[in-house]
């Protein structure tokens, strides 16, 4: 018998952030501060850093004061990685899966990765307003994605927003909290009814985060169907019905509507050098190699 297949582990992309970043606990991005580490910084008299191990003798036969130096290195850190997630109902769709569900595998993946990075990973989410009952604070714990995942996949649906409500309050109250802080910022949405002018200044708030949008868009909206039919259609945020025929104008007016929206993101988002990541792609599944190379593209 052929021996079995080596068990394969869970998925995982790597990610790298641009800049340097402050922070006293290890991990794998390049740091501010002095610290342990490989990345020479300067030379210092040993007299002010005590350390006979980082004695460079090449350079303490140059220094024209005689000095013994000692070689400085940058440490590099640990980033906290934060998740802000979109609950509202349209989350909820999809043909195969709901959206929210394919969300909540990713985040299990996106705590997985954090975890082997070294870096904290933690769950904000929002539909009308914040919603707390999901909120975990960024921790360095091997099941810290699953807890995550568990989360959003139980999560109970919010009632639908009253008519003239602010459709940016609950992004709006996430971002009331990360304001300011240095950290990766991963903003998964549909980004369904929201307006871009007030997405973008949300986006510029979170500065100087890295941030890092995820559309999640299902194939069966951005691919009407092939046949002439009468389709009966709900809103998904607010609940409303009302019947359509379509047709092969309507088709043609689908998918110029879904191009521009598509457009207008991606320039939203270009234009501050932080290109959106589609997650469920050509194929309609995530795919972690594709994350990977979309984070080494973004910031070379």
């Amino acid at each position: 018998m052929p021996p079995p297949a080596p068990a394969r582990g869970p998925a995982e992309f790597h990610y790298k952030l641009p800049g340097r970043h402050g922070g006293q606990r290890p991990g794998a991005h390049e740091g501010s501060s002095l610290g342990a580490g490989q990345q020479f910084a300067a030379h210092r008299r040993l007299l002010d850093h005590p350390d006979p191990r980082r004695i460079d003798l090449r350079a303490s036969l140059r220094d024209p004061q005689g000095d013994w130096l000692v070689r400085i290195a940058r440490q590099r850190v640990a980033v906290p990685v934060q998740a802000v997630v979109d609950v509202s109902a349209s989350m909820r769709f999809g043909a195969q899966r709901a959206k929210l569900d394919r969300v909540a595998d990713f985040v299990e993946v996106l705590g997985h990765s954090a975890f082997r990075a070294g870096d904290p990973v933690g769950l904000m989410a929002f539909d009308a307003g914040e919603r707390t009952d999901l909120f975990l604070p960024p921790r360095h714990s091997r099941g810290a994605g699953r807890v995550m995942a568990e989360g959003l996949r139980a999560c109970a649906p919010a009632a639908p927003p009253r008519p003239g409500a602010d459709p940016l309050a609950g992004l709006r109250a996430c971002v009331d909290r990360l304001a300011g802080r240095r950290s990766l910022v991963v903003l998964v949405s549909d980004f369904h009814g929201m307006p871009l002018d007030g997405l973008a200044a949300q986006i510029d708030r979170l500065s100087p985060a890295w941030v890092l949008p995820v559309l999640v868009w299902d194939p069966a909206e951005v691919v009407p169907p092939g046949v002439d039919a009468l389709l009966s259609l709900r809103d998904a945020e607010t609940g409303a019905r009302r019947s359509l025929w379509l047709r092969e104008r309507v088709r043609q007016d689908w998918h110029a509507a879904v191009a521009a929206r598509r457009a207008a993101l991606q320039a939203l988002c270009v234009a501050r050098a932080l290109p959106p990541f589609d997650l469920l792609g050509p194929a309609g599944e995530f795919d972690a190699e594709a994350l990977t190379r979309h984070f080494m593209e973004s910031v070379a």
